[in-house]
């Protein structure tokens, strides 16, 4: 389960979690923290939360990960959905803790099978709304 590289390991929840969002979209998002040299689950959030809600929960001075289920309309007035992998390493964080984090995030993104886009954040403008949208068109 660990990682060589980075001796990280993921718990088993982390893909059951994910797997829910993605099959059954029984939430609108996970965030997910290192701890003890693991990846675990740090938060969920309700189908019924929005993108604010999502972006309140992280915290301004800890690196996290997340998956996002965005729901969007295309201009042919489609409804789709996105699954967004998000690397939250704000520039207050720990230089150490910005170090695990991205040294883990490759490995931990490809226990989530299903993953369409990715975003990386040093700061709540890069992950704005309109970034959102503009990527997921």
């Amino acid at each position: 389960m660990a990682n060589a590289a980075s001796g990280m390991a993921v718990h088993d929840e982390c893909k059951l979690k994910f797997l829910e969002l993605k099959a059954k979209r029984t939430f609108r998002y996970i965030t997910y923290k290192i701890e003890e040299q693991q990846v675990m689950i740090d938060k969920i959030g309700g189908s019924d939360e929005s993108y604010e809600d999502f972006t309140n929960s992280l915290p301004a001075d800890e690196c996290r990960y997340a998956v996002f289920d965005f729901d969007f309309t295309t201009d042919e007035n489609c409804q789709k959905s996105k699954i967004f992998f998000i690397a939250w390493s704000p520039d207050t964080s720990k230089v150490r803790m910005k170090m695990v984090y991205a040294s883990s995030k490759d490995r931990f993104k490809r226990e989530l099978d299903g993953i369409q886009l990715e975003l990386q954040a040093t700061d709540p403008s890069e992950m704005s709304m309109d970034i959102i949208k503009s990527r997921a068109l």
